[in-house]
């Protein structure tokens, strides 16, 4: 196992409204479900394990784009939507949050009762890299929440994280079995964070003489320690920037779902009757699912499909949520029956978005893109934890 990499986000306090977490559910079951029945559960692990498509699930999920309540909210809307099938889906969830994390040896035990698995080699998994990213590794970040994910094939990985109290930021971790050699000599695959300077990290490889000796080692450079990893450091700011999103990606779905209706793409006739803006979602929630990891280097860009729950970039709007979720459960519930045409149109809607970014250039104003979004987010039932949107009082603006 290593450490498949790391992300620092700014603290951000607040609950998860039920009307979202309700939704969050959902669609965390469905892209676990559609990734499950195209690539294998495996590879629900390894996406897990990549800090970067984390963040953007839990943007496209509804989740403040940045901040660090992604990782408490989207792994337990996980949780509670996955376990109750885990014997069906092969995937299992363990510990939480505070004294739910504290939970989480007890819950391995039950895994291992229930699949026949080695619950005690598994537990000192949980333990130790909690350990190394709590006590070996000193970066000023204390440990929180911690959440470990196995398969029924005894492949693992973990998403836990750090708060500092000094720098208002969050710390997560991610680990992936896949890659781990041992957990004391560089086992990150990723840590993601802010480089706040020189830090003690007793599991580098170049302190297993201290490790052998009296455990005293010189501190070391981050960057050292994570050139192999891959890294994500959040902006403090809450709105969505231009300088946060590929422009010529977003720019080529907003094109697709607002000009270029589905009737004009032979390979998605079978989307028909859905209106321009729950494709757009649709689209972002396709990508999520059967994107390659060079697709997630912007996580703002998945916001735009279902907004942040503080408003930003823009309300959530509900009736789009529902009306993505209901397609996706109908392609996933159709596919298990042996008729898999709309979940193949939903995997081939990512595709036509991507080739159609080869020689596309943005001509909408990213600033208007979201003030449109605003305004008509009352017709699409938008929410926010302030409330529901209301309709504008001045005349609506024209996208393109």
């Amino acid at each position: 196992m290593k450490r498949s990499g790391s992300a620092d986000l700014p603290l951000h306090y607040g609950s998860v409204p039920q009307w979202l977490a309700e939704r969050m559910a959902k669609l965390g079951l469905a892209v676990v479900e559609s990734i499950i029945m195209d690539y294998g559960k495996e590879e629900v692990l390894t996406r897990l394990s990549d800090p970067f498509w984390f963040q953007s699930l839990g943007a496209v999920m509804g989740m403040d784009w940045h901040s660090s309540g992604i990782t408490t909210s989207v792994m337990g809307a996980l949780k509670k939507a996955i376990n109750p099938h885990s014997k069906a889906l092969g995937i299992y969830i363990c510990g939480g949050k505070g004294k739910h994390s504290t939970q989480t040896p007890a819950e391995l035990l039950k895994v291992g009762e229930t699949t026949g698995l080695d619950a005690n080699y598994l537990v000192k998994c949980s333990k130790l890299s909690a350990k190394v990213d709590n006590t070996a590794i000193q970066d000023g970040f204390q440990l929180y929440t911690h959440n470990f994910i196995l398969s029924d094939t005894g492949k693992w990985a973990v998403v836990q994280q750090g708060m500092s109290d000094a720098s208002r930021t969050a710390r997560r971790y991610h680990w992936h079995s896949e890659q781990l050699n041992s957990f004391v000599d560089d086992p990150h695959t990723f840590i993601y964070g802010k480089n706040s300077g020189y830090i003690l990290n007793l599991t580098d490889k170049h302190a297993d003489t201290s490790r052998a000796g009296v455990m005293q080692i010189a501190a070391e450079n981050p960057a050292t320690m994570i050139n192999e990893i891959n890294k994500l450091v959040m902006p403090a700011h809450h709105e969505v920037h231009t300088k946060d999103v590929d422009l010529k990606r977003l720019g080529a779905v907003l094109w697709l779902a607002h000009e270029k209706q589905p009737k004009d793409f032979e390979e998605l006739l079978l989307l028909q009757g859905l209106g321009p803006r729950t494709l757009q979602s649709l689209a972002l929630v396709s990508e999520v699912i059967h994107g390659t990891p060079s697709r997630f280097k912007d996580p703002a860009r998945f916001s735009f499909a279902h907004g942040g729950k503080d408003g930003a970039p823009f309300p959530v709007p509900t009736k789009v949520y529902d009306e993505t979720l209901g397609v996706l459960q109908n392609a996933i519930h159709r596919a298990k029956l042996g008729n898999s045409d709309k979940n193949e149109a939903i995997k081939r809607l990512s595709k036509i978005a991507e080739n159609a970014e080869k020689d596309f250039t943005p001509n909408a104003n990213f600033d208007k893109v979201i003030e449109q979004e605003r305004n008509d987010s009352w017709k699409y039932g938008g929410r926010t934890v302030f409330g529901k949107a209301k309709p504008p009082a001045e005349p609506q603006l024209k996208l393109f």
